[in-house]
């Protein structure tokens, strides 16, 4: 995990970007607490909007440890967390990493193409290339 922060990190500046936590993730992490289906669908109706205090308020009602966690998830994650909704309505930003995680596993595979030799200090250069190769830029 420090190695995806210290990733992130290099990226840019905390206030010029914008994280936001995988809504997948977030609602596969809501339904690991188990419970009544009533319950759960409130709670990730909350937390669509993006309205943690209202999810929080709905599990505090409920002692369980899992829900302790989960709690404690959104408590650490509560800034990441957008209006979901209102991201995808207005096509702002993707809610889910998929698209990425595939993306970068697709890189890693081609970096590690059997029989090629990547000196460490071109690695980057190769990815340069790429990315503006994808973004339409070559």
């Amino acid at each position: 995990m420090m190695a995806n922060a210290n990733l992130i990190a290099g990226i840019a500046t905390k206030e010029s970007r914008l994280e936001i936590l995988d809504w997948y993730h977030l609602v596969e992490n809501l339904y690991k607490v188990g419970g009544a289906q009533v319950r759960l669908a409130r709670v990730e109706a909350f937390l669509w909007r993006g309205n943690v205090a209202a999810a929080i308020a709905e599990l505090n009602e409920w002692s369980h440890p899992q829900v302790d966690n989960f709690i404690a998830y959104l408590y650490k994650h509560h800034s990441r967390i957008p209006d979901y909704w209102y991201f995808q309505t207005e096509q702002i930003s993707s809610i889910g990493s998929g698209a990425i995680e595939s993306t970068v596993k697709q890189i890693g595979r081609r970096v590690k193409i059997s029989g090629a030799q990547w000196k460490k200090q071109n690695v980057s250069q190769v990815l340069k290339h790429r990315t503006a190769y994808l973004n339409g830029m070559l």
